[in-house]
């Protein structure tokens, strides 16, 4: 028997639960008046449906549906259960259709969007000094203090990759040609070929959450998570307790191969590798013969590890919660995939300090345009005058563990579906993070 309530979020079939299709709001010309669409009923979604149950007579009971108000998906008191679930701060409202990605560039204020070239450098001397203070530590630290000085140098580390970032987005300084250079040495000792990293990137902010578009990460796709019993142990593993060092995959497997990128890039491409290869080739043995092959794995190793687990948790934070989706080109919205697609999650201040406001993201995937140290005043501009459509977080273990548990294999109506939904058996990576991950926000 088929029941559905109006006053739920969710569509009781059978044993399984649902959720509704949700209704959206469009803004008439009006300011603050809202038109609500009833796609649900001008699509047909709402149709009969039969359910027979056997009874002990043997006798068919059906049950027909009929149209009731579509739930309360979308208001302010289910958006903050699913915050409070979630581990986020804010969930925001659906953006209205009718919005483009220009109409929300337009409020923010030309100044956020001003090169400084005194800021940029003061980001670059914040870099280098504190990743100086860093293997500083790693060198005078007793063993059991070596773990806070990983940690501190990784961080910093991570710092380098984000001025890089800014170079890649030709927002770093106005002389283009010291922006590559400075992109490349910010990479080098990360092992990051700046122009293939560079030429992915920008397919990611052009197509942020397009299901097979974005070169970013993206959910698990169910054809190839049931294609082999091997890849899909793997798979688990990776996109659970792994996934914060899963960008090292990500790495080898997209900025090394010549043959995914176009033509015209790969001469660019080749330059960038050999700066790497240089590196590697003078680098690792210089610290080698100064320190031992300990040596290179505390002074190099564990840092670069550390800088992946920032790389790998700020891309998934960014871009990844039970309600944000993936689509396909034909159903992608811009302002949509940017703005509701985007998260702002607040970290401890000298991670902030260190990795340059990176996590201030959501005005990043506004306009790449804007500098590092102009996010925060540019995400003010944004929280004044499209609020209640942005998604908020401070990092805590409750968020963690929503997307470790929970955003694995790609479903066009519930967005994701969990390991262990699907194969309960081979999921005991994700039962284990449920057991032993903290649940506080």
């Amino acid at each position: 028997m088929a029941c559905r309530f109006a006053d739920s979020s969710f569509l009781l079939l059978g044993h399984k639960w649902r959720p509704i299709q949700r209704h959206r709001f469009f803004p008439l010309n009006s300011p603050g008046t809202f038109c609500l669409n009833w796609e649900d009923l001008s699509r047909g979604r709402i149709k009969q449906e039969r359910f027979l149950i056997p009874l002990r007579n043997r006798k068919v009971v059906q049950a027909v549906s009929v149209p009731v108000a579509p739930s309360p998906a979308d208001s302010t008191e289910h958006r903050k259960e699913l915050s409070e679930s979630y581990g986020f701060k804010q969930i925001g409202e659906p953006l209205p259709d009718n919005v483009t990605l220009k109409d929300i560039t337009e409020t923010l204020p030309k100044k956020v969007f001003e090169i400084d070239d005194v800021k940029a450098w003061k980001s670059v001397l914040i870099s280098v000094t504190s990743y100086a203070a860093g293997l500083f530590m790693i060198a005078k630290a007793p063993w059991y203090l070596l773990p806070l000085a990983w940690a501190w140098t990784g961080t910093a580390v991570t710092g380098f990759f984000v001025i890089g970032h800014d170079c890649a987005h030709k927002s770093f300084s106005k002389n283009k040609l010291v922006e590559d250079i400075i992109g490349t040495l910010a990479f080098m000792p990360l092992i990051y070929p700046y122009e293939p990293w560079r030429f992915k990137h920008d397919r990611h902010h052009a197509k942020t959450n397009m299901l097979n578009e974005d070169t970013a990460w993206h959910p698990v796709r169910k054809e190839e998570f049931v294609s082999s019993p091997v890849l899909r142990k793997a798979i688990v593993y990776g996109y659970g307790p792994f996934r914060p060092w899963m960008s090292i995959a990500h790495w080898l497997i997209w900025h090394f191969d010549l043959k995914k990128f176009r033509p015209n890039e790969v001469n660019r491409v080749k330059i960038s590798l050999a700066c790497v290869f240089a590196f590697m080739a003078v680098g690792w043995p210089l610290i080698i013969y100064k320190t031992g092959i300990m040596g290179w794995i505390k002074f190099w190793l564990m840092p670069w590890l550390g800088y992946h687990f920032w790389m790998s948790t700020f891309t998934m934070v960014h871009h990844t919660a039970p309600h944000i989706p993936f689509k396909n080109s034909d159903d992608w919205n811009a302002a949509q995939a940017q703005l509701n697609g985007t998260v702002h999650c607040d970290y401890p201040s000298w991670i902030e300090i260190l990795c340059h406001d990176i996590n201030v993201h959501i005005p990043h995937h506004i306009s790449s345009r804007i500098p590092s140290y102009n996010l925060r005043a540019a995400h003010q501009c944004l929280q004044q005058n499209w609020g209640k459509y942005l998604n908020e977080a401070t990092w805590n273990w409750r968020l963690m563990k929503t997307i470790l548990t929970i955003c694995h294999v790609y479903d066009k109506e519930q967005n994701y579906v969990a390991f262990d939904e699907l194969v309960p058996e081979e999921s005991q990576p994700i039962a284990f993070l449920k057991k032993v991950m903290p649940d506080y926000a």
